[in-house]
């Protein structure tokens, strides 16, 4: 059962086309991502599904509800997360929460036993009756997460979930997501440019220039960029590019000193290449690809952790004033 359905969606914002005619579908229970570089259109596409922002052309549904004709519906079917914090900074942990849940009509009667469940989930029951201005990145985004389930969503979305945080913490935040949708069937959208946040997802799509170049799962996605990255260091490089397009049919990749390719099943390769090779090698490595070799062999170019390009700026702001 497919709980999103995106067919050809964009979003223009005047000359510049943030997000250009993409289509796929979400099924219930999955955690799906969006991979790609600050500026791919990421946060605008995360924004037309949780109807903050109205599509250009094409259509999509949230939830089973279209995402322009019933906004109200859903949105009352979503959590979502931003990038930027959006608590109340002057008011506890559990006043946050219990303004939500007023918000979104969560039955009076259910409205403690949620706050009280959710708090211990996110290992904030003690810092209940704290004020938020006094957490770390860290507390703020689990409490943010327990906010965004309060009313009890179909979809999480998340945008950036861990943008920001250290290392333990992004750790610490996706030990919770996870066993969240594994204790209650939660679908989870996700939108980041970590790779190894994006190593979680059932399903990865990565996009770029606002469009979908790629998607599958982390695994198939890394054996199609052709197998197991070797590199190798010899005393003659030129003499050993000859030997590696003569004996093997093979053309590497010459960087810094090194020489890199990619073979199926790089461990019996390298015993293969020891006992033929007449070349001299002062070193050599041998490891799995990973979601950033993908993205850099569909690309051209690695993902940076860079500002946000003009598109998603001008998406966050309209997001932030409601248009």
């Amino acid at each position: 059962m497919n709980v999103i359905d995106v067919n050809r969606l964009a979003k223009r914002f005047g000359n510049v086309v943030a997000v250009d005619d993409i289509s796929f579908q979400v099924k219930k229970g999955e955690i799906f991502g969006f991979l790609g570089p600050n500026g791919a259109g990421k946060t605008t596409t995360i924004s037309m599904l949780c109807t903050l922002l109205k599509p250009s052309c094409g259509t999509a549904s949230v939830g089973g509800f279209d995402i322009v004709r019933e906004r109200e519906d859903v949105r009352r079917s979503i959590g979502l997360v931003f990038q930027d914090s959006s608590l109340d900074e002057y008011l506890t942990a559990e006043q946050n929460l219990r303004f939500h849940a007023y918000a979104y009509n969560v039955p009076r009667a259910e409205r403690k036993k949620r706050i009280d469940e959710l708090l211990e989930l996110v290992g904030l029951s003690d810092r209940r009756k704290s004020k938020v201005s006094t957490f770390s990145g860290g507390m703020k985004r689990r409490l943010e997460i327990a906010r965004g389930l309060l009313h009890h969503p179909d979809v999480l979305f998340l945008d950036e979930p861990t943008l920001g945080l250290d290392p333990q913490t992004r750790r610490h935040i996706w030990d919770h997501i996870t066993s969240l949708r594994k204790t209650s069937g939660l679908t989870i959208f996700l939108t980041t440019h970590y790779m190894d946040e994006a190593e979680n997802c059932h399903r990865i799509t990565i996009i770029d220039q606002g469009q979908i170049i790629a998607m599958d799962s982390p695994e198939r996605l890394k054996d199609s960029v052709g197998g197991d990255l070797v590199t190798i260091k010899a005393e003659d490089e030129d003499n050993a590019t000859r030997e590696l397009v003569q004996k093997f049919n093979i053309s590497p990749q010459s960087n810094e000193g090194s020489l890199s390719f990619y073979v199926p099943q790089g461990d019996k390769f390298i015993a293969s290449l020891l006992n033929g090779f007449s070349s001299r090698l002062t070193a050599i490595n041998i490891r799995r690809p990973t979601l950033d070799d993908v993205f850099l062999k569909l690309t051209g170019r690695a993902i940076r952790d860079e500002d946000a390009s003009l598109r998603d700026r001008m998406a966050m702001a309209r997001r932030r004033h409601g248009r």
